[in-house]
């Protein structure tokens, strides 16, 4: 025993002196305090109410899938901003000698990475789908809320871990499924107390565009990514980013002329270069359209959406600025989504036509929290605190404590032994509403103090009057 105690003190005494760390975090990611997440819970809670209000299921996937599976889905920007993750053990042992000396990162990743955190959870519903087609019914309506992740540049409302809200339609080409889930964006804002315009437009309205102006398609993704950004650099940001990329002046003023405009479908029509995709993308835009009111559902022809896979109807939810009291707030997209009729067949399934929607949880958080619309009362995490003076309260009160669980009301006792005034502190500090105050004279006479913190009044009740009061 004393040669095991022995080496016990010898390995303390000569152990390494441990570095103390700050405590931080990696950027672009945040903690949550109990009042944000009920916040945040308020949003999820009454996203979900509408999904579910229209018939769609939640699922769930892995945080993080092949790097095969995600990689050439959203385009050169979406890869170089994929999280990938080493591999286990030594996983620098399978590089060939010559990526390494050469410094050849897109040869090194296939070597040591056979994982990435998802990017978003449209391309792991695809894979869901194929890899499950014969367990699920369709059309299959399925919503997901969980986190992704991008290695982009942080900033106000876009970070590099946040949460991501989906509700997609698969196996279904019906234009009824752009309508419900435009209802969908409608009835949630609204609820949520949020003004926004919904942004709407038809990839094949774009391409058709290119087409006519006889636009080199080689560079199309760098201008649609430039296009893209129209709301957030305006028209001389865009021509800037045209110019780099060659875009011949006439070819800029022809498509700012269009872009600018009003009534850009009644002028896409009368262009020679339509083709029947793009006669598609007008009759299905203008049906959808006439179903909403024009002041909260906009066609906007700059609208692009960036990603690769979309194929039809596209939106984006922007803040109204009109509406918005302090006229200030600067944020990017509260929402977007689309159609897309191939990501299944990347995965080797049926050709099957998906759309859908997606929230910016963190951006509508936000934008909440600035214009000051949460409600008061999700700070409330108990509604009532037993306080008590001795050994014998605490015990008497944590038997009426049963008895107010049992009733499925949200109670606790303050442990342990301290003062009076600070078991009331934590109650204001936890801004509990009502507190039981149990001593000797309410354990004598079963007369509880039961006291309303707000207005600062008190009575002496039953354990069963203050049950049927607190309900």
């Amino acid at each position: 025993m004393f040669e095991d105690l022995n080496i016990y003190i010898y390995t303390v005494c000569n152990m390494p002196e441990i570095k103390k760390i700050k405590p931080s975090l990696p950027k672009g990611t945040r903690d949550f305090l109990p009042a944000e997440v009920a916040r945040r819970n308020y949003i999820f809670d009454t996203i979900k109410s509408v999904f579910r209000k229209y018939g769609f299921q939640q699922i769930d996937t892995p945080a993080f899938e092949r790097l095969e599976t995600l990689t050439g889905k959203y385009g050169e920007e979406g890869d170089r901003l994929l999280f990938k993750i080493l591999n286990s053990g030594d996983y620098l042992k399978d590089v060939p000698h010559g990526d390494w000396l050469n410094k050849n990162s897109n040869s090194v990743i296939r070597h040591i990475s056979e994982k990435g955190l998802r990017y978003d959870l449209t391309v792991p519903l695809a894979r869901y789908v194929v890899q499950h087609q014969s367990e699920l019914t369709f059309p299959f309506k399925r919503f997901h809320i969980a986190p992704v992740w991008r290695a982009d540049r942080p900033q106000r409302g876009r970070y590099q871990e946040f949460y991501q809200c989906d509700a997609d339609i698969i196996g279904s080409t019906s234009l009824l499924n752009e309508i419900e889930l435009t209802q969908i964006y409608v009835e949630v804002f609204d609820k949520l107390g949020l003004s926004v315009i919904i942004r709407i437009n038809h990839r094949k309205i774009i391409e058709a565009f290119l087409k006519s102006l006889d636009f080199s398609m080689s560079l199309g993704e760098s201008f649609l990514t430039a296009l893209d950004k129209f709301d957030k650099i305006g028209e001389d940001g865009v021509r800037l980013e045209l110019k780099k990329l060659n875009v011949a002046e006439e070819t800029i003023t022809l498509l700012m002329a269009f872009l600018l405009g009003e009534n850009f479908l009644d002028k896409f029509s009368d262009l020679e270069q339509k083709t029947k995709e793009s006669e598609q993308g007008i009759n299905e835009l203008s049906f959808v359209l006439s179903k909403f009111n024009k002041q909260k559902v906009k066609s906007d022809p700059s609208l692009v959406r960036g990603l690769n896979y979309y194929t039809g109807i596209i939106w984006e939810v922007v803040l109204d600025k009109e509406n918005d009291a302090n006229n200030n707030i600067q944020i990017g997209s509260l929402g977007g989504g689309g159609r897309y009729d191939n990501l299944t067949e990347m995965f080797g399934g049926r050709d099957m036509s998906g759309v859908g929607i997606s929230f910016g949880i963190e951006r509508i958080y936000d934008v909440m929290e600035e214009l000051n619309l949460f409600p008061a009362e999700l700070g409330e995490t108990t509604k009532v605190l037993f306080v008590h003076f001795d050994e014998a309260s605490e015990a008497y009160a944590f038997e009426q404590l049963q008895k107010v669980r049992a009733a499925d009301i949200a109670s606790e006792i303050y442990p342990g032994k301290k003062k009076l005034d600070k078991q009331m502190n934590y109650a204001n500090d936890k801004k509990i509403p009502y507190v039981v105050v149990v001593g000797g004279d309410e354990m004598a006479s079963g007369l509880l103090t039961f006291k309303n913190m707000a207005s600062g009044e008190q009575e002496k009740l039953t354990i069963g009057e203050i049950i049927s009061k607190l309900k």
